[in-house]
């Protein structure tokens, strides 16, 4: 029988199948129920999505019933042993922008990653940094492959906890999305020529991404290898400084085609099977636990869903991942969706990723962020208050206001003296009259 959380993805796929209407984006997961049964139990279907409906309504009000005990926006969270001062997050956003193509970062890394820790954000997560050449996004990538990079990365690190932010760096392989387009080569959309930067990219199995080139399937020699390179990437991670790695298994870079069945066809003990699929996730995730220090927050972001429909990469899957990651030694999963499958159609407005976030706290018991298209305080406030996820991660508003979490401390009503002011700025803090 098909579980509630077979029921949320494929009822938001099926919307997408339609035309992109998704009766459930931003509602709670169970609106979204939609249960493809043979005709002689529709009725019995329709009473369970009720029950289930109703089941989620009295959830959603006793959370807001107990909101005044429910953290907020401010106050403190506990990883591992880091207490991170509020739940406002960057999350990691590529800045495509190593003109040189050797990884290391630049004075336009230090200040872009500063100035959001000296704007009051919790824990700032730099960009996907790829653990190998090959594991580049695009030839304009950060890496930690080598010494070079992780000794340019200390002063970053140093400096975004002396701001009062936990400095966390997200450890990426692209796979077959690898050797792609930046803004200062071109070819966006498409791989860049070896003569100029870019290689042939690296997949579960032989399957290009849109118009990028076919690439090259990975052994299992070279799968070990890929393990072998998050650990020493970790390694350099916290040489560099690092307080926390977060490790990228979603948006359909190497870790996520692994999971997804539509991207990996492979036949061997990395295909197949939802056991076979998380193998090489749940390899890298114990690999880079066993090298970094006890109690050292790990995180990995997933995409809880393709939007693919049946056949590809789900919720239901996503909740077995994320008890499996947990029983790793994960602390936390950053929840995002999508960006796996080339021309699926993403649902995105407000809160559209939130129900999965929920989900994935409530089924698997491990902390969680949302994030997408949050962008107001009051909205994250509540997304926190009513315990739909542990922390927010504010993006694109994020890159269009570095103090953003100084605003919504103000706009919330918190004092000046709560809020994550550097002492330099208190002078000038929201609503002050000069």
């Amino acid at each position: 029988m098909m579980t509630n959380d077979d029921a949320v993805t494929r009822g938001m796929a099926a919307g997408t199948r339609r035309g992109g209407r998704h009766a459930s984006s931003g509602e709670g997961a169970g609106a979204a129920v939609d249960n493809p049964v043979a005709a002689d139990s529709k009725g019995r279907e329709k009473e369970q999505a009720a029950r289930v409906r109703h089941a989620e309504r009295e959830q959603a009000a006793a959370a807001q019933r107990s909101g005044a005990h429910a953290p907020g926006l401010f106050d403190p969270i506990d990883l591992g042993h880091e207490r991170i001062r509020n739940r406002i997050w960057l999350p990691p956003m590529c800045m495509y922008s190593v003109a040189r193509q050797d990884g290391v970062p630049t004075d336009f890394h230090y200040q872009h990653y500063v100035s959001r820790a000296l704007g009051g954000f919790g824990m700032v997560i730099v960009e996907s940094t790829a653990v190998s050449p090959k594991g580049r996004i695009s030839p304009c990538d950060l890496g930690l492959w080598n010494d070079t990079q992780a000794e340019a990365f200390r002063r970053i690190a140093a400096d975004v906890r002396a701001a009062g932010a936990l400095p966390v760096v997200q450890l990426n392989h692209s796979g077959r999305k690898g050797s792609s387009g930046c803004t200062p080569l071109g070819y966006i959309g498409r791989t860049v020529p070896e003569g100029e930067g870019g290689w042939r990219p690296e997949a579960p199995s032989p399957l290009a991404y849109g118009r990028m080139e076919e690439p090259t399937q990975l052994s299992v020699e070279d799968i070990r290898g890929v393990v072998r390179d998050f650990a020493s990437a970790a390694q350099r991670a916290v040489q560099a400084g690092f307080g926390g790695i977060e490790i990228h298994a979603a948006h359909g870079y190497l870790l996520s085609e692994f999971l997804d069945p539509i991207s990996n066809q492979r036949t061997d003990d990395y295909g197949g099977s939802l056991d076979n699929r998380m193998r090489l996730t749940l390899e890298v995730s114990e690999a880079v636990r066993a090298v970094i220090p006890r109690g050292m927050p790990l995180l990995v972001r997933v995409s809880a869903t393709d939007w693919a429909g049946d056949g590809g990469w789900d919720l239901a899957q996503t909740i077995e991942l994320a008890r499996a990651l947990k029983a790793r030694g994960v602390d936390l999963i950053d929840v995002s969706t999508g960006q796996i499958v080339h021309g699926v159609h993403t649902p995105a407005k407000p809160n559209y990723q939130v129900p999965f976030s929920e989900r994935i706290r409530s089924k698997a018991l491990v902390p969680t962020t949302a994030v997408g298209l949050i962008t107001k305080p009051k909205q994250a406030q509540r997304i926190v208050k009513h315990e739909q996820a542990d922390a927010v991660e504010i993006g694109r508003a994020g890159l269009r206001d570095p103090y953003w979490p100084l605003r919504a401390a103000y706009k919330l009503g918190l004092p000046t003296d709560r809020a994550p002011y550097p002492e330099q700025y208190v002078r000038a803090a929201f609503g002050t009259k000069r």
